[in-house]
């Protein structure tokens, strides 16, 4: 039998890694991807790879997660192809500097600043939505100016194999690449010095990443997780709250970073909800299996039954560990203090927790680390402001779920433990950009009492420094 040296793959990963970073590096300082047409013509070769391999790309995703085809085209294809669309109409008037207001006592002096690439950036993606989350942040990150090393999750196997194979068949290895592998690949990317690091995934890795990124010094943004609430406290519309609800917390097997993580509803239309939910899922599902994802793998299936099992629940609960399958599942007399109300979810399960008045809910979600989606279904003007002026979150909607994330004039991101820096649209291509202060003085005309020896006195300073910057 042939054994396998762990410790000359790891050296051969290395020097892999190593390599195409120089190789990236080499490129980008010849000035070539700070050109219009570079940039503009890296989004078309995107725009065809993912056009040319649909099929492909949708056969990958099932075999991973099972995920349906309408999901699969609507959430990795189809939203990925309008961005790049929608990067490529307004790039030309993203490069432009941008003229800035000078400041008076400069004199006959211009301000400007110019958006200009980081360099060779490292872009690491999450298994849940492995081609959207890795093809997003590469979007702006082409967009940019700048050269890109992907790493797929070694846990969408099928994926990264294929996004390797057509990263390198529509692309030079210096503009963009794919590096595979588990954590130890992962810990010897982030040794690299980079110029930036886009991460999607777990708070937990998030903090290593964030960790490893400060050794270097290198900028970075998190796309992290979180408990995300969903608050209900109306019974009209109830049955299109219902749907919206169960939409977005199953799509994916609820597998999504912004899905509703639990429903907080007012105590006296708990049971109304509770049974119009119930509804909604077995319209959407009900022996319907091809229209409902698998979970990832067994570790990720175990974790979820251990949350659930055991309680009290209202609705499915059933599940089958050889297919990967777990029942759109509703459980309730759930508290605060419940494992289930302690760690996210990421799976199709669906606590429900009542509430008597906002007054009473809003120190609560104080408390709680801020998430990264906030889902407010209400009516009530003042509800929506209260609930909107205390509670931090990275996004929110309103009587709706996860639509915020699929609008590219809209920022998307976490703050707190939910992430750092945003993304998608315009946000992305400033999310991969310096954005460089110029100021152009005229050289002869200037104040010269600014240079020694310092003949006036302070208090003539002061006034004219007041008169200064009084125009501002």
């Amino acid at each position: 039998m042939k054994t396998v040296n762990n410790t000359s793959i790891c050296m051969s990963a290395t020097s892999l890694i190593q390599k195409t970073v120089i190789d990236q590096k080499t490129f980008f300082n010849t000035g070539k991807t700070r050109s219009f047409f570079f940039r503009f013509e890296q989004l078309r070769k995107l725009r065809y790879m993912i056009e040319e391999n649909e099929s492909d790309i949708m056969t990958a995703l099932s075999k991973d997660m099972g995920k349906p085809q309408v999901e699969a085209f609507t959430s990795e294809i189809g939203m990925l192809l309008e961005e790049i669309k929608y990067t490529g109409n307004h790039l030309k008037s993203w490069v432009k500097p941008k003229t800035c207001k000078t400041m008076i006592f400069h004199m006959a002096a211009s301000s400007y600043s110019i958006m200009e690439p980081y360099g060779v950036v490292c872009i690491i993606g999450p298994w849940n939505y492995p081609f959207q989350l890795l093809i997003s942040p590469l979007i702006g990150a082409l967009a940019a100016g700048n050269c890109a090393i992907l790493k797929p999750s070694e846990l969408s196997i099928h994926s990264a194999s294929l996004l390797e194979t057509l990263i390198r068949k529509y692309f030079e290895s210096s503009i963009v690449a794919v590096i595979t592998g588990g954590a130890e690949i992962s810990s010897e990317l982030l040794k690299q010095k980079f110029d930036y690091i886009f991460f999607t995934g777990s708070p937990q890795i998030g903090r290593k990443v964030l960790k490893a990124a400060a050794q270097n010094l290198i900028p970075c943004t998190l796309e992290l997780g979180g408990k995300n609430p969903c608050i209900v406290d109306t019974h009209k519309n109830i049955k299109q709250t219902a749907k919206r609800i169960a939409w977005g917390k199953f799509f994916n097997a609820g597998q999504t970073c912004v899905a509703p993580d639990y429903v907080i509803v007012r105590n006296e239309i708990m049971e109304l909800l509770s049974e119009e939910l119930k509804a909604a899922i077995d319209s959407f599902y009900h022996n319907n299996k091809q229209d409902y994802a698998r979970i990832i793998n067994k570790h990720h299936f175990d974790r979820i039954i251990s949350l659930f099992d055991g309680r009290s629940i209202i609705h499915g609960g059933k599940y089958e560990r050889n297919e990967l399958w777990i029942e759109p599942t509703i459980v309730n007399q759930v508290t605060w203090n419940d494992k289930i109300m302690k760690e996210e979810i990421f799976g199709p399960v669906l606590p429900i927790i009542s509430y008597n008045t906002i007054e009473e809910l809003i120190p609560i979600l104080i408390g709680k680390p801020k998430p990264l989606a906030l889902y407010i279904f209400s009516n009530n003007k003042k509800t929506i402001d209260v609930i909107l002026h205390h509670v931090s979150a990275g996004s929110v909607c309103i009587n709706g779920t996860m639509s915020q994330m699929i609008s590219f004039t809209l920022p998307f991101g976490g703050v707190g433990e939910s992430g750092m820096g945003k993304y998608h649209g315009h946000h992305s291509f400033c999310a991969f950009s310096h954005e460089k202060a110029v100021l152009k003085k005229h050289p002869h005309i200037g104040i010269n009492a600014v240079f020694p020896p310092y003949t006036r006195p302070v208090s003539f300073i002061r006034k004219t420094i007041r008169l200064l910057f009084k125009h501002l």
